[in-house]
């Protein structure tokens, strides 16, 4: 039976890109917000403005680590603040705090959402002193709610930076918020490498360019602000070109895949819990909550016996990782520390068929059969669900 990974990218292939890569041959600009990168970012600007119903402004950069980095800087006043974060989130996060000069301060998230929350935030504010800008993330592409976050900024005057790599297509922007993608190989929308900056001020997001070119004003002339080199590539952008020419398709896919896996869990694994976000979304990836009598690294082994992928994204939190160690902390993480120990991602990519879904819920269905006894029901489990999940060949 062949295996199923975790994760597998859809990128453009060669003859997609051609058609750009001819181009920069003809404008021999390879860099420095060349006209494959003023296109892109363009297109961007107009789907995202379609989005949140409102004109935005939009900057690419290199990633979305420096993009997170540059829209601090760019957003907040006052040097070497201390940034709320979520411990829940990849350690990119809070890496472009630190790179920024900032102090992150972590906090725990909401039980059902997995973000971080303007409540959670507030009351983190009224515990930890100083706390002068908040990065809040968009977990797995779940969209956060831009309104909530433009309202805490307006009754305190803190600044939100939102960390949307996964969330392109799902994440609004709203009227204070800036918010920062990634074009990551891995995501929905990939370039390889990649990502960009979006806000409706359109003087921070002018700040994120500058500053993503050393901090020059303009072409060859005096540097504002000490930045650093954070841009896009004619490569990079090419690439980006042609995945969203693709993007109506690649959208819709992942639209019926996520249809199709809720619909085969709710059926057959009522007790897995899928992350609270909106069924419309176009996510890259598929965790979930496994019933507390389930540890994740149990369920990640026992779907491995069978050649199927999994991987505990975020987990353990940040607070755990020892280059965090020393990293204030806002509460004491209680749904991050349950959240460890039983989110897991599933295989979930555009190469999966019916038959993969009903694989991989066949296989929990065998795990939450035997309780979560784990290594020894493997073989018991291997043996008496081969049945199992033919009624599931009616999803999709």
């Amino acid at each position: 039976m062949n295996p199923i990974p975790v994760l597998k990218p859809d990128m453009p292939s060669v003859e997609d890109l051609l058609p750009y890569l001819r181009r920069i041959d003809e404008a021999q600009q390879y860099a420095n917000f060349g006209p494959l990168c003023l296109e892109l970012e363009k297109r961007l600007s107009a789907d995202c403005a379609a989005l949140s119903e409102q004109p935005v402004a939009l900057t690419t950069v290199a990633n979305c680590t420096v993009g997170l980095q540059l829209a601090l800087m760019a957003s907040v006043d006052r040097p070497r603040v201390k940034v709320l974060v979520p411990s829940l989130t990849f350690p990119g996060t809070v890496s472009g705090i630190l790179q920024a000069g900032f102090e992150p301060v972590l906090a725990d998230v909401d039980p059902s959402r997995w973000v971080l929350t303007p409540e959670i935030a507030r009351a983190a504010m009224n515990r930890v002193r100083g706390i002068r800008a908040i990065m809040p993330v968009a977990a797995f592409g779940g969209a956060l709610d831009a309104d909530a976050w433009d309202q805490l900024t307006e009754d305190t005057g803190v600044p939100v930076v939102i960390d949307a790599a996964g969330a392109f297509g799902n994440q609004c922007i709203g009227r204070h918020t800036v918010v920062a993608y990634s074009m990551h190989a891995t995501k929905a929308l990939g370039a390889g490498e990649g990502g960009f900056v979006v806000a409706r001020d359109a003087e921070i997001v002018a700040r994120v360019r500058r500053l993503s070119n050393f901090g020059y004003m303009s072409a060859g002339g005096l540097i504002s602000d000490i930045g650093v080199n954070g841009k896009m590539s004619e490569y990079a952008a090419a690439v980006g070109l042609a995945a969203l020419d693709r993007w109506p398709e690649i959208s819709a896919a992942r639209r019926r895949l996520m249809t199709a896996y809720r619909q085969a869990l709710t059926d057959t694994c009522p007790e897995i819990v899928l992350q609270e976000r909106a069924a419309g979304g176009v996510y890259s990836l598929g965790v979930v909550r496994l019933p507390d009598r389930l540890r994740a690294e149990t369920v990640a082994e026992f779907l491995a016996s069978r050649g199927i992928g999994s991987r505990r994204w975020y987990c353990p939190g940040i607070y755990a990782h020892p280059a965090f160690l020393a990293l204030t902390q806002a509460d004491d993480h209680v749904v991050v520390k349950h959240l460890d120990q039983h989110l897991l991602g599933l295989p979930f990519h555009l190469q999966m068929s019916l038959a993969d879904i009903e694989r991989v819920t066949a296989a929990l269905q065998a795990i939450l059969a035997l309780g979560g006894r784990g290594r020894a029901g493997v073989a018991k489990a291997t043996r008496s669900s081969s049945s199992r999940g033919a009624h599931l060949r009616a999803v999709g």
